[in-house]
């Protein structure tokens, strides 16, 4: 890192900046190809090592992805990176680990709260049989089996926004719970009235989903969210 030159890096960053701004000029979409290594280095004015320096840094981003004997082509654009990095800021600091996933609670709070007319608007006969075959699992697996438990968790929120379509709330869910299985064993331990408490929060969630009451799905997944809260709260004002 120290023996990195400034120009080198300024000489990075606007290949990366220039192959971002072809992407755009171009019109290209997740999937559509880039040019060759040497045309785009013939468009950039680049160095061949510059270039594949500034695809290495696209493709962990996910701006570009790589195909090995196949060549380059525009990636997901999605938000791997962000949760990578959400995730590892989780491993460095316990600290860091309850403001994160105090942050996230409340983006799904937000998310989840704030299209619940939408949600239960456009939940299909399939996935409100979901819902409930989820709250069912919950309270046959119990908390004691802590994975079974949260996975189960995990699949109901999956299928509450679902029918939003929107791929970046979907991935923003995923980092929930990835940072969660970081947080978890630094939470107060999960007690039996918490399991029956969140047990039933959630059925009160799927019955408004299937009534298409969104007044009381909003409510019931206020009540959800409140121990969590609290248990985040406990957890951070415990002496290190």
């Amino acid at each position: 890192m120290s023996g990195s030159r400034p120009g080198r890096q300024l000489l990075r960053q606007e290949v990366v900046d220039g192959i971002k701004r072809y992407i755009l000029e171009n019109k290209l979409r997740p999937g559509d190809p880039l040019p060759t290594e040497p045309a785009l280095c013939e468009a950039l004015g680049a160095s061949r090592s510059s270039v594949r320096e500034a695809v290495k840094i696209l493709n962990a981003l996910d701006i570009v992805e790589v195909r090995h004997g196949h060549g380059t082509y525009v990636g997901r654009l999605s938000l791997s990176a962000l949760v990578e990095s959400l995730t590892f800021r989780g491993l460095l600091s316990p600290d860091d680990d309850f403001q994160v996933l105090s942050d996230l609670v409340d983006l799904r709070e937000l998310f989840e709260c704030g299209m619940a007319e939408s949600i239960v608007g456009s939940l299909t006969a399939e996935q409100l049989d979901g819902l409930d075959a989820a709250v069912r699992r919950m309270g046959e697996i119990g908390a004691g089996d802590g994975k079974g438990f949260v996975e189960s968790d995990r699949a109901f929120h999956a299928l509450l926004v679902a029918p939003l379509g929107n791929a970046l709330i979907g991935q923003l869910s995923v980092a929930f719970w990835d940072v969660y299985t970081i947080v978890a064993p630094h939470l107060d331990g999960f007690t039996h009235a918490d399991e029956t408490a969140t047990v039933e929060a959630h059925r009160r969630i799927a019955e408004a989903a299937r009534a298409g009451d969104a007044a009381a799905f909003t409510a019931a997944l206020r009540e959800h969210y409140a121990p969590v809260r609290r248990r985040l709260t406990e957890a951070r004002a415990r002496p290190a």
